[in-house]
């Protein structure tokens, strides 16, 4: 067979040209003369692995080639040049490094139960260390009177102090010490450690790697752009990303890599942002006809905000730009979005386009279509319902009055997408709550239209600036950042349940104002009978205390029919029942100005955000409203905070900054519905400056050249193209 060389190279031709007989580290080193070929090697190739090793680096890990081994950074580094006093320990958990000498040595027990105990001693004091597996081997390694490092992590046991297991070096040795002073962690599993690839194992096998980095490796940031942030070179960066010599060596790779991968995601985000704004065509809504101008002088029957008329003044320019508009209106609880969003569709109805809201409850599509029904009552535009409880005949009359143009303003949920749905002539979608739809599904509602339609996307969940400029950096941002007027705060307290008679005593005294109460209980999915248990187990405490026929209570949960789940939310909208007892099922959806009081029982079980929409059901009317979270005595950390936050205010954009630093970005929006917090290192809770200063340094590359054709942009432009290797464009659909 004859060996291809040059640029015709491939590792696969590589492989095939050497003769079984030669060792793996031959193929290696020959790879290893081109520098990209070194990092495309199959991981097999790198010393320390084989076929069977690799097999489960691949299956646990995604790990393929070199590159991929390279880029599988540590979570932490042990500092190994920090030494501790043995009288200083005063904390489990935490690992020490100490220098002394073992001048005591035995062993006790028998069988199973025994252990090899040492006396550890430095200038400050003595610590027991013990091992309790590989006795005979360790035993005869300890030297008395030699010099010793040792690292673990101490612990308490009867006043005294004591390492298990510990790392155990001669001083003399500690200048060679594998891994170096600053020695990497990494993740590991079950499956890894079984094949030795346990923190240990995975640093051994890329330190092998390391020594065969070539001395040259492709850039991926122009050299002007690593010049002016005063980066490493990506090859200084892999290497101390593993083995730093300094910490300061490390933090300066930490940031490039965070930049690059964050400098890359931007890019990526800003073209689909200029795709969709700049180079679709869009229906150009030039009029603002007579519906719209008559419902805003005649029918509003309040004053918009300021902030709404900025959002309004923002669509209007978009949809009359010829372009396709791709915004998103980001607002707390009760800041008044649907009428924006509805006044967007009166601006395309003037133009002769048809409407869809699309929402992601029954209840929440049942209460947005009551609303517009009631709003546009008086005017000439015909609003419809498409749910999936719509019986047949009506959903017939339906399809047809789309069909025709008959219908202007179609409101419903996932019903929407389906086949038989066809439109005259949709010029606007307009989603609620849009991360709880798939991407798949936005698209079938994108491809009902004959042009692009508009998209307005609405969110009523605060979400802090850095992640919407990831998460939504390819739309438009529109934020209402102001209450309408005559909103009073709510007022939130927390409470235990030794605490429980002095609420009931309270929300006694708000019903006999008349007023209503939500009383919630939490719904965790993996445990349905838990969660049901709980629900009646408090329904018949509550119905204990406000006894028939003096109160009377509604109640709604998961397990219920959608019609009797609709029948008891009516009787409560209507003022029927004073207590509404539920799950989370009313977490969006339900709007009753009545209602004074949200008791929300075990708060300790509630993310932050899922608080603060729940919080968002009361407040809703001119009376004073209070939020009342039940916990028990004992609380998590995490459980604390969250209170706390809520506690002390009524802003979402704060309490979506503390969620993001408690939960992280990929917990709150989930990584499913964008493939965008699939990082590698950039954290976007903690890395505001970085991915501020990357998305400026984007905008400035885009605006100079769009498409990156210029001489100077060609790494730019080879990393983009690798970037969008890994992500379907679905910008258009927001």
């Amino acid at each position: 067979m004859r060996c291809l060389t040059g640029a015709e190279v491939s590792l696969y031709a590589v492989e095939r040209c050497l003769s079984r007989s030669r060792k793996q580290h031959e193929f290696f080193i020959f790879a290893s003369i081109m520098n990209q070929s070194f990092l495309d090697t199959p991981i097999e190739y790198v010393k320390g692995l084989g076929p069977a090793r690799a097999e489960v680096l691949k299956s646990e890990l995604g790990i393929f080639k070199v590159m991929d081994l390279l880029e599988y950074f540590p979570f932490r580094h042990i500092d190994r040049t920090v030494f501790h006093r043995v009288a200083d320990i005063d904390n489990e958990g935490m690992s020490v490094q100490l220098k002394g000498h073992i001048i005591r040595m035995q062993e006790l027990g028998s069988g199973r139960a025994s252990r090899l105990s040492a006396t550890f001693q430095d200038e400050s004091g003595q610590i027991e260390l013990l091992w309790f597996k590989g006795i005979k081997w360790i035993k005869p390694k300890i030297k008395a009177g030699v010099t010793y490092v040792i690292y673990g992590k101490p612990s308490e046991y009867k006043g005294t102090w004591n390492i298990a297991h510990p790392d155990l070096e001669l001083e003399s040795k500690m200048a060679k010490l594998e891994g170096g002073r600053f020695q990497a962690v990494y993740s590991s599993s079950e499956k890894l450690g079984k094949k030795g690839l346990n923190s240990a194992g995975i640093a051994k096998v890329i330190r092998n790697a390391l020594t065969q980095l070539p001395p040259q490796m492709a850039e991926t940031l122009p050299q002007d752009m690593i010049e002016e942030l005063n980066f490493p070179a990506r090859r200084a960066a892999i290497i101390n990303m593993h083995a730093p010599e300094s910490m300061e060596d490390y933090v300066r790779a930490l940031n490039r890599l965070k930049f690059e991968e964050l400098f890359f995601l931007q890019l990526i985000l800003l073209r689909q942002k200029l795709v969709s704004t700049k180079r679709t065509v869009g229906a150009r809504f030039s009029a603002v006809g007579e519906i719209f101008t008559t419902f805003y002088k005649n029918h509003l029957g309040f004053e918009l905000t300021g902030a709404q008329k900025r959002v309004v003044k923002e669509i209007r320019n978009d949809v009359n730009s010829g372009y396709h508009m791709n915004r998103l209106i980001q607002g707390d609880v009760g800041s008044g979005k649907t009428i924006v969003a509805l006044l967007a569709g009166l601006l395309a109805i003037d133009n002769g386009y048809q409407i869809c809201l699309m929402a992601p409850t029954e209840i929440l599509a049942q209460q947005h279509y009551e609303g517009f029904q009631k709003m546009l009552e008086e005017l000439p535009v015909k609003v419809a319902l498409l749910t999936g409880s719509v019986k047949t005949a009506e959903r017939r009359r339906i399809h047809e009055g789309l069909e025709s143009g008959e219908i202007n303003i179609l409101i419903g949920t996932h019903a929407l997408i389906e086949p038989k749905v066809k439109f005259k002539c949709l010029g606007m979608a307009i989603i609620d709550e849009q991360h709880r739809f798939g991407v798949a599904q936005r698209a079938k509602l994108w491809a009902k239209a004959q042009l692009p339609p508009h998209v307005l996307v609405m969110t009523a969940t605060p979400i802090p600036r850095t992640l919407a400029m990831t998460m939504y950096g390819d739309l438009d941002i529109s934020v209402i950042d102001e209450l309408p007027p005559g909103r009073k705060a709510i007022k939130t307290v927390h409470r235990t349940d030794a605490h429980r008679l002095s609420v009931f005593a309270f929300l006694k005294e708000e019903i006999a104002k008349g007023r209503q109460v939500y009383v919630v209980y939490p719904l965790i999915e993996e445990s349905q009978s838990m969660d049901y248990k709980d629900l009646m187990d408090g329904y018949e405490s509550i119905s204990r205390s406000f006894p028939m026929p003096e109160y009377q209570i509604s109640i709604v949960h998961g397990k219920m029919k959608p019609e009797d789940k609709d029948y008891e939310m009516r009787r409560f909208a209507k003022g029927e029942t004073q207590l509404l007892v539920a799950t989370t099922v009313i977490e969006v959806g339900v709007n009753v100005p009545n209602a004074s009081v949200m008791v929300i029982e075990s708060t300790e079980r509630f993310g932050l955000s899922q608080l603060h929409q729940l919080r968002g059901r009361v407040g809703r009317g001119a009376e004073q409203s209070y939020c009342i979270l039940m916990s028990g005595l004992k609380l998590s950390s995490d459980a604390r905070t969250r209170i706390k936050t809520m506690c002390e205010t009524n802003d979402g954009f704060k309490i979506s900054e503390v969620d993001l630093e408690l939960r992280g970005p990929g917990d709150i929006m989930g990584t499913q519905q964008s493939g965008l917090m699939n990082l590698k290192v950039a954290n976007l809770a903690t890395d505001q400056e970085i991915l501020s200063k990357a998305r400026k340094m984007a905008i400035v590359k885009m605006d100079e050249d769009p498409d990156f054709t210029l001489p100077q942009n060609e790494l730019i432009a080879l990393g983009l193209k690798k970037a969008l290797k890994q992500r379907k464009d679905w910008s258009k659909i927001s």
